[in-house]
């Protein structure tokens, strides 16, 4: 049984504080255990005689798998045969010994069954934990048209064995933590060990070693402890339920970080483009993958700008509406009573309560909320005289935008950047509205991912990366990795259509 070094702050466990070795009699290491889990309910014990000698079998009965018990361990000590070694007749797949009490008890959480025979040396551990794993289907939030269409589940080996049979490659390489002084969260850190920056995954250990929590139960908690800008609005962690997508950006030179209990995968380091990348654009002509990526990216600026566009020419700039155009927007909005950022900002706390009530409601209802509330709010504030019907159209346009951006985190983004915008643009007009993207983009150079320049290719510019930013080139035109992340091998492919030259 394999322990992790312990950094002086208890966050990663070393072997639970073994200086505690095993008593001689059944009764002092069943007192001990006892007293370590609290008098728990759920610890049960079973007596049982082996080779003459008397022993206990002790388990949590919430956490075991009845029958791997009576199969594997109950049933051959009750079929013995004289001088036989436990070894030789538990058919347990994994069978360990410890001679610390503390691994016992730990091992005890963690599903497993363990034995120990009076005046033993020893503690047999079997592995009988209860698994409830759900089918690895496809993400709901992540869906493509062609491509696999497994999913991660909540269950640690589960998803390291999607990624392993993806990647049937020596080098891939698995690193265990675990985190948190009273939740001891399993988390694994997976890479290619002579394809990853050793540098960044010596930054990553030493940041995850750092993390002196009790507790650490999503990637939530891990991403807020390790991103180098918590405060920043941009996501600089990248989640996904996808395997096909985690084997892609292992490839890259990449790191996942993987935790027990969740179907997210965390990839670092990224960049700001590649939140606007799927599956799918590898999947199609690589004239379709760019262009409806070009049209994520325009959807991610147009969702920021179009309402404060609009809050800017009506209260600013009307000259430069088309003398065809001014008529109509002029009848629509000369009976509003409030001023074009009223009618915006009651519009998108409308938007985003009726996008948060369909997530959290059931899935029929959510739909419904969205489609009937959509309709009888937009009609109702128009009839009213509240909004203007051309408002509505912007609003309803941008937050049709922000659904075409494949990362949930990212479409958050465009929903808080949305309103500081729309107050520049309501008190200086066009000149408000380029002064916050300056700064955005600004932020956006300075920013980093675990060291990385969140902005690459663009800054500091890497021509060659261009090919795979907001456009995709033909496949056997990327030959190389991205040079941001450093990757030890920036080769990836050699040219492949040579027989295209040959056929010349």
């Amino acid at each position: 049984m394999s322990f992790l070094k312990n950094n002086g702050k208890n966050n990663i466990i070393n072997d639970d504080n073994k200086e505690t070795l095993i008593f001689p009699t059944i009764d002092e290491n069943l007192h001990f255990i006892k007293d370590a889990l609290y008098e728990t309910n759920d610890l049960k014990t079973r007596k049982i005689t082996f080779n003459g000698i008397p022993g206990i079998i002790i388990y949590l009965d919430t956490m075991i798998n009845p029958e791997e018990l009576q199969r594997g361990i109950l049933i051959p000590l009750s079929q013995v045969s004289p001088f036989q070694n436990i070894e030789d007749i538990i058919t347990s797949p994994e069978l360990t010994k410890t001679n610390y009490v503390n691994i016992a008890v730990t091992a005890l959480l963690k599903g497993n069954s363990v034995l120990f025979l009076q005046n033993g040396t020893e503690f047999y551990v079997f592995k009988t934990q209860q698994i409830h794993p759900r089918s690895p289907e496809e993400p709901e939030n992540e869906k493509v048209v062609r491509g696999s269409h497994e999913g991660f589940v909540g269950k640690l080996n589960i998803n390291l064995n999607l990624i392993r049979s993806r990647i049937q490659n020596r080098q891939l390489k698995i690193e265990y933590y675990q985190l948190g002084w009273e939740s001891n969260t399993r988390v694994a850190l997976v890479y290619m060990e002579e394809i990853a920056n050793p540098s960044l995954i010596n930054e990553l250990k030493k940041r995850i070693e750092s993390i002196s929590s009790d507790m650490i139960f999503s990637p939530g908690y891990l991403e807020e402890f390790i991103e180098d800008k918590p405060f920043s609005p941009f996501q600089q962690i990248l989640y996904t339920e996808r395997p096909d997508r985690v084997e892609a950006h292992l490839m890259e030179g990449r790191i996942a970080i993987l935790s027990e209990g969740t179907s997210d995968v965390s990839i670092v380091p990224v960049t700001f483009f590649a939140f606007f990348q799927t599956p799918d654009d590898f999947n199609i002509r690589f004239y379709s993958g760019s262009i409806f990526r070009l049209l994520r990216f325009f959807s991610f600026w147009g969702a920021i700008t179009l309402p404060s566009i609009y809050i800017a020419i009506v209260s600013f700039h009307f000259e430069i509406i088309p003398n065809d155009v001014i008529t109509v927007v002029k009848g629509s909005i000369e009976n509003i009573p409030f001023p074009p950022f009223i009618e915006a900002l009651i519009m998108a706390v409308t938007i985003e309560l009726i996008r948060e009530a369909g997530i959290r409601l059931p899935t029929p209802i959510g739909q419904t909320i969205g489609i009937v509330g959509g309709l009888i709010i937009g009609e109702s504030v128009v009839n009213a005289g509240l909004v203007s019907n051309i408002m509505v159209i912007v609003i309803a346009l941008t937050a049709i935008m922000s659904f075409t951006i494949p990362s949930y985190e990212m479409s958050n983004t465009v929903r808080l950047l949305t309103l500081p915008i729309m107050i520049a643009a309501a008190t200086l007009g066009f000149v408000g509205i380029v002064f916050c993207l300056m700064v955005i983009v600004i932020h956006l150079c300075k920013l980093e991912s675990l060291g990385t320049p969140y902005l690459a290719p663009f800054a500091p510019l890497k021509v060659p990366n261009l090919k795979d930013s907001i456009i995709r080139l033909p496949i056997w035109m990327l030959n190389k990795r991205p040079k941001n992340i450093k990757p030890q091998k920036l080769r990836k492919q050699t040219p492949s259509r040579e027989w295209d030259k040959n056929e010349e």
